[in-house]
């Protein structure tokens, strides 16, 4: 019996326009990120009255996730189950800067974050390959608890990118040639430890646009 979750990207913050790495800080939506929540809500909403209704929602714990999940559980009358293992990779002393600033006050560690190792570690962070599992575990028991089931997973751009790599069975070091959009919803099939994308990067209820998760700044 498979389990559906929608995998959504938390709504835009300011740190997400000015390319600052976010990961464990708890940054709350910008006034963008709040209004691509409530069409995010109005998305499901609609949805739930044509019959696709959502059993549970499911977020990180971090408030740029929560505030993306809030408008919808209000809108459908379901609580909000936190999850910390949803939460967006630990990039330790990376965070709260852009990658030019890591590239100048950590030049060493810069070089060995731009091989794409998964086994490296930012200073007091976590590797991709950590995370990577850590992402996946925090799944298990949310598939188990939805048997048959369709519901939201309102998290981070890496998480939806562990997902996406999990499901086509890409290797980490692999560069990322799919979007990870704010506010966007990802759809994927759980069933018998197995993995398989619905679709990807939906944003019709933004009116098609919004933001990729990268650190290349606008020229």
């Amino acid at each position: 019996m498979s389990t559906q979750i929608l995998f959504i990207r938390h709504g835009e913050t300011e740190w997400n326009r000015i390319k600052r790495i976010q990961g464990h800080i708890d940054i709350p939506l910008a006034a963008s990120g709040e209004e691509q929540a409530r069409r995010l809500a109005a998305r499901f909403s609609r949805e739930a009255a044509d019959g696709a209704k959502l059993d549970a929602i499911w977020s990180s714990d971090l408030q740029r996730a929560r505030q993306t999940a809030e408008p919808t559980a209000e809108a459908l009358g379901l609580s909000i189950t936190l999850s910390e293992g949803l939460r967006e990779r630990s990039y330790g002393a990376f965070q709260g800067h852009d990658s030019e600033e890591i590239a100048a006050r950590f030049p060493d560690e810069y070089v060995q974050w731009q091989t794409r190792d998964p086994g490296f570690v930012p200073p007091d962070g976590e590797s991709q390959r950590a995370f990577y599992h850590r992402v996946l575990h925090a799944l298990e028991p949310i598939v188990a608890a939805h048997p048959g089931g369709r519901i939201a997973c309102v998290t981070h751009g890496g998480v939806l990118d562990c997902i996406y790599r999990f499901a086509r069975a890409l290797p980490l070091q692999a560069p990322r040639e799919w979007p990870l959009l704010n506010a966007s919803v990802n759809v994927v099939d759980f069933e018998a430890g197995a993995a398989r994308i619905i679709s990807w990067a939906d944003v019709a209820h933004l009116g098609g646009q919004s933001a990729d998760d990268n650190l290349k700044k606008a020229p």
